[in-house]
């Protein structure tokens, strides 16, 4: 998670302060263990070091708020000490483990500013993305997040392509990359169940255009066939079916166009000059892909 001294301290640490958690102690000459922090206390007494420590002994016990709050506090005492940079990436995890993800992005945020050179700049900035990315796991949700997870995202691959957290964060970008797409299709198939097929294929073309490497584009394409002979649209129902056929003949959704077409006595193979034929003249090129 950070640079090779920090993570080393912080495992010692984080071993020490469980051993006295198991003893009952409070800890690092603070007062007891059992309370959520003290807000009035003196910290002015103690070392940099020693409030640091407190820190990591609230996150052993999930205190995420009381481990954020004793970190700002290192910030705030000794603002120009090794400590407090330490203490600021401390921040940003400890409000995303609590899930206060504007606090985390907040603390992220501020390091990056502060230390844009520094080795743990990366971890920084790919919690940022992550205080994005853990707000978009339901389709539903609003979409905003999901492009500023995008952005941040690209931001760890494209500033730090050598850190250990550059191949998580493609990952991730593609899956949310693919929850756009997702949310796309769900409006499409609303539209296309009320039979608001133009509403429905404006929604299509978006996956097929601007998604075509997500998991969704075959589903797509097979619903534009549904819509466009819904329509009479024959040429551009055709066309989708002749880029389903060559980019996605083994998915059930070539077979169920297949199906819908040659019933009608159609067939899959381009017609005309719409949109779709452009696509479909690209796809055989291998531009497409």
């Amino acid at each position: 998670m950070f640079g090779g001294r920090f993570r080393l301290s912080f495992i010692v640490a984080l071993l020490l302060t469980t051993v006295l958690a198991a003893c009952g102690g409070g800890g690092f000459g603070f007062g007891g263990g059992g309370a959520s922090a003290n807000r009035e206390e003196k910290l002015e007494v103690f070392t940099p070091e020693q409030i640091f420590e407190r820190g990591e002994f609230e996150l052993t016990r999930n205190r995420t708020d009381d481990a954020a709050y004793y970190f700002s506090e290192i910030e705030r005492l000794y603002p120009y000490s090794s400590w407090a940079k330490r203490a600021l990436i401390m921040q940003a995890f400890s409000f995303h483990q609590g899930k206060d993800y504007p606090e985390s992005r907040a603390s992220a945020q501020r390091y990056i500013d502060f230390y844009p050179a520094d080795e743990d700049a990366a971890y920084a900035q790919f919690l940022l993305a992550l205080s994005y990315y853990d707000q978009i796991d339901e389709v539903g949700r609003d979409q905003g997040l999901t492009f500023q997870a995008l952005q941040s995202l690209r931001a760890v691959i494209e500033l730090y392509p050598d850190s250990e957290y550059a191949s998580s964060a493609i990952l991730k970008f593609d899956l949310a990359f693919d929850h756009l797409a997702a949310k796309e299709m769900e409006i499409g198939r609303y539209y296309l169940r009320r039979d608001h097929f133009t509403a429905a294929i404006n929604r299509f073309r978006v996956v097929v255009a601007d998604f075509q490497t997500t998991s969704h584009t075959a589903e797509a394409l097979h619903r534009l066939v549904e819509a466009y002979l819904s329509l009479g649209l024959t040429d551009e129902a055709q066309s989708a079916g002749a880029i389903l056929g060559f980019n996605y003949q083994s998915s059930e959704w070539y077979e169920r166009s297949f199906t819908l077409l040659t019933g009608q006595g159609l067939k899959m193979k381009n017609f005309g000059n719409n949109w779709l034929s452009q696509i479909y003249r690209q796809s055989v090129k291998g531009e497409w892909l």
